[in-house]
């Protein structure tokens, strides 16, 4: 089958300017782009009409492992499909659905409270085995992270402690296993079960094996706010900035490619730490450290309804939780973070709880404290209790349109969404929109030009993670492309839970979405597992 696009404007995911010209497709590839391609062969042409033509849009931080060998895995991906974008890099926070073997005895907590296999057709552990079950039967082209929480959990389960030396082994086996199998690279998740329990030294340890197979190491890291649960003390240093200063040592003495997951500043007093944070992203680099980060456009964030507790009342009994003395040092906690943070209840909207307490979606936890005429503190635990401490939460403000602005403009700062689609409860709007608004941030003078826009969610992501032929328009290239208008773009009126300027998407070679209609046949095959190594 060959498919010629006439008279695009092309971004060809380098960062060069865009040119006028024409794309034949053979198949999965691309095989010519030239200024004026003849028509003669082509079993079909599309005429795009000075349409923009850009590769594929690569989601850099995505959790769609978790949906993609769900029986039925359109509805996951649609409303991204619907936003240009082709290709995720996926099992990050170190929630990854590889990376543990099939008799775990303690599958039940992998997932980290966030994700579940559902009816997936396949839940060994082995990535091996993922890919097989997963290549040409998906939507979307996917690449796996190994994720440290899934295997931490595999060999010791949910425990506040060190691993054994024979623990710490079978860890790093079952992520090299993957490394050894395609992975492209580790994640880490330090605010989540387990991950919260590792110690530096643990993580040293993963981060050399990402330096011995040269693939990145992404970390969700301990803190994302200037106060939070991971540190005792709430004076002094920044704990976002103790948290940083953990991965720059770390990287520092492995060497391993540093990739800070979703650039946020929790809370309204912690938005002062984002220059030293840039600060140390930039010495690294000076210090050749392989050093980037990513971020969303959006101002809040979808996480565990637990995210805010401190790790030592976690690992507690129920009966222990309920002591007078534990309950009051959290509640002094709760509160003192709150006040040196600029964050409290009233920013915590609530997602999902569980059937049956629909009645709190959409509502503020302060606001529900108000209904039950309880503490803010009180309903909180109370919703973690009915949730059986699984609840799902939208927080903000994560970050403000200033920073996402600037963060726009440096060139190691990729583009992604962190969004998956939930079967109940309140979505992430990032599911909605986010590239687009990118585009439009472009267009409308707050973001980069377009060329170096889309070379963040192309070519430079496809880069930084080993996807081969992915991320870019030239001959040989696999033919993920996303044909979008600029005007729309610009004219459209955002966060109104629905993608805008977005025309037509190619996935190796078949189209799958034009206007807006979904080629629902198409997709239930296009999608490919991609292979680093």
């Amino acid at each position: 089958m060959k498919l010629l696009l006439k008279n695009a404007r092309i971004y060809d995911g380098t960062g060069a300017a865009a040119q006028p010209g024409d794309v034949l497709i053979e198949g999965d590839r691309i095989a010519r782009v030239d200024a004026d391609l003849a028509c003669d062969g082509a079993d079909r042409v599309i005429d795009l009409e000075g349409l923009s033509l850009a590769p594929g849009f690569i989601d850099a931080h995505s959790h769609n492992d978790w949906f993609a060998l769900r029986s039925d895995p359109l509805p996951w991906f649609e409303p991204f499909i619907r936003q240009g974008i082709t290709t995720f890099v996926t099992g990050n926070c170190g929630i990854s659905t590889v990376g543990f073997n099939k008799d775990c005895p303690h599958a039940d907590i992998i997932g980290a409270g966030l994700f579940g296999f559902g009816d997936a057709r396949e839940r060994s552990g082995s990535l091996k085995a993922y890919f097989e079950a997963a290549d040409g039967a998906m939507p979307c082209n996917l690449a796996v992270l190994a994720g440290h929480c899934t295997s931490r959990a595999a060999v010791s389960g949910s425990v506040n402690r060190p691993l054994t030396p024979e623990e710490e082994a079978r860890m790093l086996a079952l992520m090299e296993e993957a490394l050894q199998q395609g992975a492209a690279g580790i994640s880490l998740g330090l605010m989540y079960d387990p991950g919260l329990y590792a110690q530096k030294e643990e993580l040293k340890k993963v981060a050399a094996l990402c330096a011995k197979y040269d693939r990145p190491l992404t970390v969700h890291p301990r803190a994302n706010s200037a106060v939070s649960m991971s540190y005792p003390e709430l004076l002094g240093r920044s704990h976002l900035l103790r948290a940083v200063d953990e991965l720059k040592e770390i990287a520092l003495e492995t060497g391993c490619k540093l990739h800070y997951s979703h650039a946020i500043f929790v809370g309204r007093r912690s938005f002062k730490d984002k220059d030293e944070f840039l600060q140390i992203m930039n010495g690294l680099r000076a210090a050749g450290v392989d050093a980037m980060f990513d971020i969303y456009n959006e101002l809040l964030g979808v996480s565990v309804i637990t995210v805010i507790l401190p790790a030592w009342y976690q690992a507690m009994s129920i009966e222990e939780r309920r002591k007078p003395l534990n309950r009051l040092k959290l509640t002094v906690l709760v509160y003192a973070s709150s006040l040196l943070l600029g964050f409290g209840f009233k920013d915590i909207q609530v997602a999902y709880i569980g059937k049956g307490y629909e009645k709190y979606e959409g509502k503020s936890v302060h606001d529900i404290a108000k209904e039950e005429g309880m503490s803010d503190l009180n309903a909180y635990l109370m919703l973690c209790e009915k949730s059986d401490f699984k609840g799902r939460v939208n927080m903000g403000p994560y970050t403000t349109p200033e920073i996402i602005a600037d963060f726009e403009h440096n060139e190691n700062c990729l583009y992604m969404t962190d969004a998956w689609v939930e079967e109940f409860g309140v979505q992430n709007p990032a599911i909605y929109d986010c590239f687009p608004k990118f585009l439009r941030d472009s267009l409308t003078g707050t973001g980069d030009t377009m060329e170096n826009t889309i070379r963040r969610m192309t070519g430079a992501t496809a880069d930084r993670f080993g996807l081969s032929d992915r991320g870019y328009i030239r001959p040989g290239c696999f033919a993920d492309l996303t044909v979008f208008d600029e005007a729309e773009l610009k004219a459209a009126q955002p966060d109104r839970e629905k993608p805008f300027g977005i025309r037509q998407v190619f996935i190796n070679g078949r189209q799958v979405l034009c206007g807006d209609a979904l080629d629902k046949e198409a997709l239930k095959g296009s999608g490919r597992a991609i292979r680093v190594g």
